[in-house]
C-alpha cells in the first residue's frame, strides 16, 4: 500500500521536534551533562505523592466529571485567584486537562477555521505552529529581538495582523528565551488588539518561576480578559510532569465549545492525577517558592558564568533556561551543539529548533544541580578556548 496517500496532508506538513536530535547520542556517552531536557530535576513532593497514593488505595479509579472534578475545578479558581489575582468561575469557565498541551490543541481547534492565521512569536515552545496547521490553520511566525529582551513589540504585532488573524499566542514566560511580558508590554498588546476580533491564548505554564517580580496574565488587564483564553498546568510549578495535569481558563462559551473536544478526545484528565493536583493546589505553594528560590540562584550563577567565558546573554526573568548568543563564535546554533556533545560532552539545543528567530542563540536548561551547571560551564570554557585556536590556527594559514 502507499501509505503516503493515506496519511493526512495536515500530518505531513508536520515535522518531528528538533529538541530530541541529540538525546540519543547522549545517553549512550559516559560522563555526560545535559542542559537540554526543559523538565524539573526535583521530585513531585511527598505530599502531593502522597495523596495519589491514597486515592488508589481508597480505589478511587473511576471516570471523573467530563471538565474534572469539581473540587478540583474550585481548587483551581481559588489558586489562580490568591495567586495571580484572577477569577474564573470552576463550574463553566475551566477544564482540567492532560497536560498544558492538550489545553493548547483544544483552544486551537475550537477557535481555528480553515485557512485562519494564528501568530506566534518565536523563539517558543515548538508545538504551537504545528498544532495550529493540524486544526486547519496558518502559523505566522513573528522574531522577536534579543535587543528587547525577546518580548514582543506592538511594532512586530502590527506588522504581523491581516484580514485573516484569528489567534495570538503569548508564551510568556518564554521557552526558550527566559522572556516575559510586563504589564506595560501587555497593555501596549492590547492597545493593537482593540477593534479587532483576535483572540489570545496565553500560555502560563511557567507562570510561578518569574523571577524578582510578579507574573501579570493578559487575563488581568480588563481589555484583554474576554479575548484571553489562559493555558496552566503542574508540570513545571510542581515538578509534575509525569502526571500530565494541566487546566485551561477562558470566556465561557469558549470554554464550553472545549468541552465537546476533551470529552470526545479525552474522555476526562486521569482519575488518580487529579486527586494528587487537589493536594498541590491546597498546600504546594510553600513547594512552589522553595523550587524557585533554588532555580533563582542557579539562573543568576549560570548567567554569571556563561558572561565571564564570553557568551553574551540577557538575564531571563523567567522560566528556567537562559539563552545564549553563540554568533561571535562564527558557528551555527546546530554546529555548536553538535560540536560541544561531541567534543565535550555536554547537550544544549540549538535555538533554531524553536523557529527562526533562534539562529544563533542556544538552549541551557537550569533545572540540573549546580554541581552539573558548574561542571558544564567548565567544558564550555573549555570548548571555547579550543574554538578560538583553532580558528586563530586556520586564519594564521
Amino acid at each position: 500500500m502507499n501509505y503516503e496517500n493515506l496519511i493526512s496532508s495536515r500530518i505531513q506538513q508536520v515535522q518531528p521536534s528538533g529538541i530530541r536530535k541529540f538525546f540519543d547520542i547522549l545517553e549512550e556517552m559516559k560522563d555526560a551533562i545535559s542542559l537540554g531536557i526543559g523538565e524539573p530535576d526535583f521530585v513531585t513532593p511527598w505530599h502531593i505523592r502522597d495523596a495519589g497514593i491514597y486515592s488508589l488505595e481508597k480505589g478511587f479509579t473511576k471516570y471523573t466529571s467530563n471538565a474534572g472534578m469539581a473540587e478540583l475545578r474550585r481548587e483551581i479558581a481559588a489558586y489562580l485567584n490568591r495567586r495571580f489575582d484572577l477569577q474564573y468561575d470552576f463550574a463553566h469557565e475551566i477544564i482540567v486537562t492532560v497536560g498544558g498541551s492538550e489545553a493548547i490543541d483544544l483552544a486551537l481547534r475550537c477557535l481555528l477555521n480553515p485557512g485562519d492565521e494564528v501568530i506566534v512569536p518565536v523563539p517558543s515552545f515548538v508545538c504551537y505552529g504545528p498544532l495550529a496547521l493540524m486544526a486547519g490553520g496558518t502559523p505566522v511566525y513573528v522574531e522577536t529581538k534579543a535587543e528587547n529582551e525577546f518580548r514582543l513589540t506592538p511594532e512586530e504585532l502590527r506588522a504581523a495582523i491581516t484580514p485573516k488573524t484569528k489567534v495570538l499566542v503569548l508564551p510568556f514566560p518564554n521557552n526558550p528565551t527566559g522572556g516575559i511580558m510586563e504589564r506595560k508590554d501587555l497593555e501596549a498588546i492590547a492597545e493593537v488588539l482593540e477593534g479587532t476580533d483576535i483572540m489570545v491564548i496565553s500560555d502560563e505554564i511557567y507562570a510561578e518561576l518569574t523571577y524578582g517580580q510578579h507574573h501579570v496574565s493578559p487575563a488581568n488587564l480588563p481589555q484583554l480578559k474576554e479575548r484571553t483564553i489562559v493555558v496552566n498546568g503542574f508540570s513545571k510549578s510542581h515538578a509534575m510532569t509525569g502526571w500530565r495535569m494541566g487546566y485551561v481558563c477562558g470566556p465561557a462559551p469558549i470554554v464550553t465549545q472545549m468541552l465537546k473536544l476533551h470529552q470526545f478526545g479525552i474522555m476526562s484528565a486521569p482519575t488518580t492525577s487529579q486527586y494528587a493536583a487537589i493536594e498541590a493546589m491546597r498546600n504546594g505553594d510553600h513547594d512552589i517558592e522553595k523550587m524557585r528560590d533554588e532555580y533563582d540562584g542557579r539562573r543568576r550563577y549560570l548567567v554569571e558564568g556563561l558572561r565571564r567565558i564570553g557568551l553574551p546573554c540577557f538575564e531571563p526573568k523567567g522560566a528556567f533556561y537562559v539563552f545564549p548568543d553563540i554568533r561571535p563564535t562564527g558557528l551555527s546554533s546546530e554546529e555548536f551543539c553538535e560540536r560541544f556533545l561531541m567534543e565535550e560532552k555536554v547537550a544544549v539545543i540549538a535555538g533554531n529548533a524553536f523557529g527562526p528567530g533562534g539562529e544563533g542563540f542556544v538552549r541551557c536548561c537550569y533545572a540540573t544541580s549546580m554541581k552539573d551547571i558548574a561542571e558544564a560551564l567548565t567544558r564550555m570554557d573549555n570548548f571555547l578556548n579550543n574554538l578560538r585556536k583553532k580558528q586563530a590556527r586556520e586564519q594564521g594559514n
